[in-house]
């Protein structure tokens, strides 16, 4: 079992993330018809509120606890949170369990969280949003402790991946606990995902310049366990950190078209890098 911590970080103002307005949603995942699907395009993101079955968000809930619980031995992607560095490995229960930031590499560790990846009602949505065959690239269960879940910062998922610009990354996130404004819900601003590459620069994350956010252009993205959120990977969003003494669990996977052909690191740094744009921050 391989055991991380992330880096302190400086606290977030929480001005970033100000706003009274929330996100549009559809019901289920039968809702996106053809209309949603431009909508996504537009957009840049489409909320489900009850998207999976009570069932499999307790069986998927269950086997990220087993996993953080080393249950299986061979599991290697455990991060916790800064705050407890030093001390993680010797926690047992519900105080490791509060002590975990991420999860990642797990779908080949565990059949219930591979095959919520490959549902075949989210393959559906995500081939209809990229007129080709989805593949999986990256799994992770994204955890905010109470009190200590920290800020992810505004951010284009497409900055972190290796993939030109144009090609229609999506992200799924899907809530296990309830995600709330208290304890750290997803803030999305649509259309942001039209605007192309923003330069990210390594501050309290890899994220967008505090100062090049269109805080006033967000919305809160709250999501009741099973609701998911599919999102374009150029579209801008952040969580603020957990202030709250209520957990706040998701999954989320990450897709490309089966065509994409990938580009090198250096490439993308071109495209993305501040620093290497000469960019300031």
């Amino acid at each position: 079992m391989t055991e991380t911590a992330e880096t302190p970080i400086a606290m977030h103002e929480p001005s970033l993330y100000e706003t009274t307005r929330r996100a549009d949603y559809l019901d289920t995942l039968a809702d996106i018809d053809d209309r949603q699907i431009a909508r996504f395009h537009e957009q840049g993101y489409l909320a489900i509120q009850r998207a999976f079955t009570p069932q499999q968000i307790e069986s998927a809930g269950q086997a990220m606890w087993d996993l953080i619980d080393c249950k299986s031995q061979d599991f290697k992607g455990i991060m916790a949170e800064a705050a407890k560095r030093g001390h993680f490995s010797k926690l047992t229960g519900k105080a490791r369990r509060d002590s975990v930031r991420k999860i990642w590499k797990f779908v080949d560790h565990d059949t219930r969280l591979n095959d919520l990846a490959h549902d075949p009602n989210i393959l559906s949505v995500l081939s209809r949003m990229m007129d080709d065959t989805p593949v999986l690239f990256q799994d992770m269960g994204l955890i905010k402790p109470p009190h200590i879940g920290r800020e992810k910062p505004w951010h284009q998922d497409c900055a972190y991946f290796n993939y030109p610009v144009g090609t229609t990354v999506v992200g799924v996130w899907i809530a296990i606990d309830a995600a709330t404004e208290e304890n750290g819900c997803l803030h999305i601003i649509p259309g942001s995902h039209r605007e192309g590459p923003i330069p990210h620069f390594r501050r309290r994350d890899w994220q967008i310049c505090d100062t090049d956010v269109a805080v006033p252009r967000n919305v809160t993205v709250p999501l009741d366990p099973g609701g998911c959120l599919f999102w374009h990977g150029m579209t801008h969003h952040g969580s603020p950190t957990n202030r709250s003494a209520h957990r706040r669990r998701a999954l989320q996977y990450h897709y490309r078209p089966e065509s994409t052909i990938e580009m090198t690191a250096k490439e993308r740094l071109a495209i993305y890098g501040g620093d290497e744009l000469g960019v300031t921050c």
